[in-house]
């Protein structure tokens, strides 16, 4: 029988993970303080986040060691199988090999438990007693609310609405791990009102969750705010995937000539292809591409920039592709990929030519999906879908071309609380989302009169 997946044991799980900041081609620009303009020190981001994950935030150490009671939890479901699509190729007639890394059987169905537990565990040794965050499609709000459990803290959620109304057994499975959830924008907070009167249908948007969350974080010292990507810290902890799939790869005889990843703020797309972008640092043929939605092209068509992480303007100045800071993008399903930035990582990787993004409509999305659990019978979260059709496309671009190439993207979670969204497509109730440049211009200008970083665009 031919071997179908490639299983670790505990004992191969990483004990380090990995941290490209050691090896980029060119040193990041550093992130800015709203007021003074100058670069942001640790005393500035205290009131947010604990000094241990501060520390990683700036370090520029290659190796980081895990901590064993990290390592512990992991256990409960890494290290995480790595699968060869015989079927999805057999189905495509392509001569390309197709693997994928399986980031759903953690117990939250996705990748962010990855940070999640390091966050959890790291404020638990700083002494904090609650943690706010926001989430998109509730992926990242599940994996804390389970994560703060297991380490005894409190967690509260701002959820954005479209998400929150679209995905209610997402709001489910925070509240059952303890987690409070509540629709963003709200009222409990200046930054919610504040939208509200603005605009009382507002369909939320990742910043303006932020916004809510980073909020209530600063208003009590015993509190901290977490986030699930775009942060240096969050790319370092969810490097373990890429750091195993080397070894799964090595299992299988075989290296991936394209990695694929989709990208809303970057987590699981650097967590599978960090690890190899070092080989392409170094000189290797890789080609690693990032995908977005077409209706929030942060990347594929918001310039490299300093810009604020969060609507109302609470955090420091990143250095990121953006679509500006008061931009709302268009209700998909994909709610983990409706983010305006990018990671300044990921952005960096892109300006440096390490890193090839590329955006996909909704209805390609879904199709490629259908496909997939067609044929290797998983249902992927919407935000997956994006991976897997770039991938079915460049597998179709092999069978054009008779070469053969081999394929690797990152299946970041599965879609099983998200079959509303399959149902709307399956009905015809879905669309896809043109995005006019009009509108990209109008939320740009708000970031003029903002620093500009030394590369922009």
């Amino acid at each position: 029988m031919r071997a179908k997946k490639y299983v670790l044991t505990e004992q191969d799980m990483p004990r380090k993970w990995y941290n490209i900041m050691a090896d980029m081609p060119t040193p990041m620009e550093p992130p800015l303080h709203p007021g003074t303009g100058q670069p942001v020190g640790p005393e500035d981001l205290a009131p947010i986040f604990p000094m241990n994950l501060i520390e990683q935030e700036v370090s520029t150490q290659r190796w980081i060691d895990i901590p064993e009671e990290v390592l512990d939890k992991y256990a409960i479901w890494r290290p995480s199988p790595l699968y060869r699509a015989y079927n999805l190729e057999k189905a495509l007639g392509t001569p390309a090999k197709i693997y994928y890394k399986n980031e759903g059987v953690s117990p939250a169905g996705s990748h962010k438990p990855n940070t999640a537990i390091a966050q959890a565990y790291y404020n638990k040794v700083a002494g904090t007693k609650k943690i706010t965050t926001e989430t998109g499609a509730g992926q990242w709000g599940s994996a804390l609310a389970m994560c703060c459990a297991f380490f005894g803290i409190e967690c509260k959620v701002f959820m954005v609405k479209i998400s929150y109304n679209q995905k209610p057994y997402r709001r489910m499975m925070m509240e059952t791990w303890g987690a409070k959830c509540t629709a963003s924008p709200s009222t409990e907070t200046v930054a919610g009102r504040s939208i509200l009167e603005k605009d009382p249908d507002s369909p939320g948007s990742l910043g303006m969750a932020i916004s809510e969350a980073v909020e209530e974080a600063v208003q009590d010292e015993n509190t901290k705010y977490a986030l699930g990507s775009v942060l240096n810290h969050v790319m370092i902890h969810q490097s373990i995937i890429g750091l195993e799939a080397k070894k799964q790869m090595e299992m299988a005889g075989d290296y991936p000539d394209v990695i694929i990843g989709s990208a809303g703020g970057g987590s699981n797309f650097a967590g599978l292809s960090f690890p190899f972008a070092l080989d392409k640092i170094n000189g290797r043929d890789i080609d690693i591409i990032a995908v977005e939605p077409t209706s929030c092209p942060t990347m594929t068509r918001g310039p490299f920039a300093y810009d604020f992480g969060d609507t109302v303007q609470m955090t420091p100045l990143l250095p990121m592709h953006t679509l500006g800071h008061n931009f709302v993008p268009a209700p998909i399903h994909a709610g983990g990929l409706r983010y305006h930035g990018m990671a300044p990582i990921v952005s960096q990787l892109i300006l440096d030519g390490i890193i090839r993004p590329e955006s996909i409509h909704q209805l390609e999305t879904f199709k490629a999906g259908l496909s997939f659990a067609r044929t290797e019978g998983f249902i992927s979260a919407p935000e997956c879908n994006h991976a897997i059709a770039i991938t079915i496309r460049e597998a179709l671009k092999a069978k054009e071309e008779g070469k053969e190439k081999t394929i690797l993207f990152n299946w970041s979670g599965h879609g099983l609380v998200d079959l509303a969204a399959y149902e709307a497509y399956l009905s015809g109730n879905l669309s896809d989302h043109e995005l006019p440049q009009e509108q990209i211009d109008s939320a740009l200008k708000d970031i003029e009169p903002l620093p500009k970083p030394r590369q922009a665009t």
